[in-house]
């Protein structure tokens, strides 16, 4: 991806803002998926065709983590420690559902699809917190 289209994406040109937006709309995403897995277990549980319990334990993780990213994304210059650990974090996401879904996870047909589909989701975020670090860094230098 380059920057002109990330910068497209971002709707800035700016690097800083860039990666503050992409870090910001992953929190959000989280978050907004956190709220759902805590406030609707049950009923997304069976409709997923997943443990409720599952769906709880990962509401919470999920609230804490995009707790953690919000506030990364709030810092005027987020470190680049920080921001690998989140795209590494995502990718480790990634990895763990289409593990889950292949090994242990048997979920309804809508769980299959939306398993497969927040994990692309948390891959797309890696990809554009990762392109926007990079673009950030070469303006640096």
């Amino acid at each position: 991806m380059s920057a002109t289209q990330l910068a497209a994406l971002a709707r800035t040109s700016a690097p800083q803002s860039m990666l503050r937006r992409f870090l910001a709309l992953d929190a959000v995403v989280t978050g907004a998926n956190a709220l759902a897995y805590l406030a609707l277990s049950g009923p997304l549980g069976r409709f997923l065709g997943v443990d409720s319990a599952l769906l709880l334990a990962l509401g919470a993780f999920l609230t804490v983590y995009a707790a953690g990213v919000g506030l990364l994304a709030a810092r005027p210059e987020p470190p680049t420690l920080g921001v690998r650990a989140v795209v590494e974090a995502n990718l480790a996401w990634t990895t763990a559902s289409f593990v889950a879904l292949a090994l242990w996870l048997t979920p309804s047909t809508p769980g299959a699809v939306w398993t497969v589909l927040q994990a692309l989701a948390v891959a797309g975020f890696a990809v554009l917190q990762h392109t926007a670090l990079r673009v950030r860094q070469k303006t640096s230098c």
